[in-house]
């Protein structure tokens, strides 16, 4: 019977300097020369790298009840307050169920109405604008449909105070000069989202909506009881933050794929073609039969998941591969990493959507492959939301404009608590001829 090895055996590896840029990469290459389960220092705290489908189904399903996210993502606790993201066990449970109702795929009839209508008064001076950058661009219509969707917040000056708000918070960590200032200036930006955000949830006590935000006021706990403005508070900030990060991330590189592989674009064009007339929004029942698209999505998510490494923190000491992982020990599942493994994706760096067809369908023949969005009973409970979002924004631009990527751009994924194109992604928009 092999003994089980200690946490000083687990193979340890240095980051390399562009770690944050060639994430997915290095790590992919670390899985195949160590093996599923290596350790590193990354910003000073020592980190076990569980990279595969067997780690994601360790992580996401069989002993995901030894790990907290709470403790993996300590940092946006710190930011935004402790909501559906970093919740753990029976609390997060109570808690989702709530929200449950308002993210069902049948529900987002509902929200596409809100998507299509701010999609095309978002993007309707691109082509006059003539060159934009589809990532700031993006952010703005995902951010307006978050908060008028989820939170029942009507676009405009506020909301766009709201999304700067976010955007500076999202970025404390690259403009601050030293921890002291980082403190300083996180406790004024949360202080602003505090005096931005809890008038609206009184509001919402006194006349509920039928947004998620109006659903949680009305929504009782287990015991009974209605929550409290701190996590209204919490959960409104995550609604707004990850309703619209992943979102702006996946959209901006999968219109980034298609105009780099214009075969495959002619291909979405003729799928859309087929399902709706040249000027009408998408609706839902069109939505669900883009199947084409849906790959080329899927496809998006696998080079450039929205998240790179899924943190988790150990509760309790776990055995993976024969190494122990001692309570308290900080994880990061690779998601970057699993997308980019030979032996389940062929030729792992391409673009082919394809790969997700039938009859050759690569992420459904072994499980966790995929996990862009998690996985098991804590999978992105806005994955319909985002998933549609996108379909209808990447519909309406496609079928309206013609895109031409800016020449001489540096085009790669950045990789912080979440990815993002290192200097956006610049395209030259025209309205195609009808």
């Amino acid at each position: 019977m092999q003994q089980t090895r200690a946490f000083e055996e687990i193979p340890f590896v240095e980051l390399p300097s562009n770690y944050q840029t060639d994430l997915g990469p290095f790590l992919a290459r670390t899985y195949d020369r160590l093996g599923p389960i290596f350790r590193s220092i990354f910003l000073e705290t020592p980190v076990v790298y569980l990279v595969g489908p067997e780690a994601n189904r360790f992580v996401l399903t069989s002993h995901r009840q030894a790990f907290s996210h709470r403790q993996g993502w300590w940092g946006v606790v710190e930011l935004f307050g402790d909501g559906l993201l970093t919740m753990d066990g029976s609390e997060h449970d109570d808690h989702r169920r709530m929200m449950n109702p308002a993210f069902t795929i049948s529900y987002m009839d509902h929200y596409l109405p809100i998507m299509n209508r701010i999609i095309r008064a978002r993007s309707a001076d691109w082509a006059a604008r003539g060159t934009v950058d589809v990532y700031d661009e993006a952010r703005k219509i995902t951010f307006d449909v978050a908060a008028e969707a989820l939170t029942g917040l009507q676009a405009g000056p506020e909301v766009d105070t709201f999304r700067d708000t976010f955007v500076q918070i999202l970025n404390l960590g690259m403009v601050a000069l030293d921890e002291d200032d980082y403190l300083r200036r996180r406790s004024q930006l949360k202080e602003r989202l505090y005096e931005l955000l809890l008038p609206k949830i009184r509001e919402r006590r006194h006349h509920p909506t039928n947004d998620v935000l109006g659903m949680l006021v009305q929504a009782r706990d287990a015991a009974g009881h209605a929550l409290s403005d701190e996590q209204l508070f919490a959960h409104t900030n995550i609604l707004l933050v990850a309703g619209h990060e992943t979102s702006t991330s996946l959209v901006s590189w999968l219109l980034y794929l298609l105009t780099q592989n214009p075969d495959y674009l002619h291909r979405v064009l003729a799928e859309q073609t087929a399902l709706l007339d040249e000027t009408a929004e998408p609706t839902l029942e069109a939505i669900k039969h883009m199947k084409v698209l849906e790959n080329a999505l899927s496809e998006a998510e696998r080079l450039y998941p929205p998240v790179g490494n899924g943190p988790r923190g150990t509760f309790e000491e776990v055995e993976f591969h024969g190494y122990r992982i001692p309570a308290d020990t900080r994880v990061f599942y690779s998601i970057a990493a699993s997308h980019l493994i030979p032996s389940i994706f062929a030729n792992p760096t391409q673009f082919d959507p394809d790969r997700f067809a039938p009859p050759r369908e690569e992420h459904k023949k072994v499980p966790y492959a995929l996990v862009g969005f998690g996985g098991g009973p804590r999978i992105c409970i806005g994955t319909n939301f985002a998933k549609v979002e996108i379909k209808a924004m990447v519909s309406q631009l496609l079928r309206r404009y013609q895109f031409e990527l800016v020449p001489n751009q540096r085009i790669e994924q950045l990789y912080r608590g979440t990815g993002m194109p290192v200097q956006g992604i610049k395209m030259v928009v025209s309205e195609k001829q009808r």
